[in-house]
């Protein structure tokens, strides 16, 4: 780690703490690598392991072409999920307690045993899937205006904030996660519609990718953990008063509302 990635994740947990957002770490230094941003999320992450807080799972984002496109990327990144980012469904969540959010569905996995990398596949993931839950997750940017690039995001724990986390828990026996549908609500509108397979053709492939991923750095998933596989559809922004609500068919439903 140099000098100066310890400087930006001081810089980005700083701006998270004081809600004051950053100018993008890509325009300051044109020489940080995919590398650099994991090693500034990882850094990110142990001076809040250091505050006391507990990694609760992980989470793979861009696994959606609508997300790629979002970004102008074309490979997923990944975030870690702490114990004071989760949410209840239902909950109020403070729109000022962040600074520009945007909310996205996305069906969550809790692990029955570790996976580790490198060369886990689909099947090890459905195999090691104690079961599926409902989830939103509220994504926020630290880098000012949401001007991202692939590294900016990923130094920036993969612009995540919060996860609401729905109260069904199903198992995976005879359930097609593909096909699964997802619709979305804002204020009982109609805001997005998708599937399972929007997540890197089905959801396993985002988790297998993810811990095959974190192998690099030493890291597994482990039994216990939460792991978002990517959003079903593009990602919707929020303001106080607005309720949102995905619902998952068989699966189930998540909520949270906004002040």
């Amino acid at each position: 780690m140099t000098v100066k990635n310890v400087e930006f994740a001081n810089e980005l947990l700083e701006a998270e703490e004081t809600r004051q957002a950053i100018s993008a770490l890509t325009d300051r230094n044109e020489h940080l690598t995919v590398e650099d941003a994991y090693n500034i999320q990882l850094e990110t992450v142990n001076l809040k392991l250091a505050q006391g807080k507990k990694v609760i799972g992980k989470k793979v984002g861009l696994t959606s072409v609508a997300m790629q496109k979002m970004l102008n990327v074309n490979e997923p990144d990944y975030g870690h999920l702490l114990d004071d980012m989760r949410v209840e469904s239902g909950a109020l969540v403070k729109i000022d307690s962040m600074i520009s959010p945007k909310i996205e569905a996305e069906i969550g996995f809790v692990l029955d045993e570790d996976l580790v990398g490198p060369n886990v596949t689909y099947l090890d993931v459905m195999m090691a899937t104690k079961y599926v839950v409902p989830t939103l997750e509220i994504i926020d940017s630290r880098v000012k205006d949401w001007k991202i690039k692939l590294i900016d995001t990923v130094a920036d724990n993969g612009s995540s904030a919060k996860v609401v986390v729905g109260e069904k828990l199903t198992a995976l026996d005879g359930i097609d996660l593909r096909t699964n549908s997802m619709v979305l609500f804002k204020n009982d509108e109609l805001l997005a519609t998708g599937a399972g397979a929007a997540a890197l053709g089905h959801p396993a492939h985002a988790i297998a990718w993810l811990a095959n991923k974190l192998h690099e750095f030493g890291i597994t998933l482990k039994k216990g953990e939460l792991i978002l596989p990517g959003a079903l559809s593009g990602a919707v922004s929020v303001s106080a008063g607005d309720t949102i609500e995905a619902k998952f068919g068989v699966l189930g439903s998540v909520t949270v509302h906004f002040e």
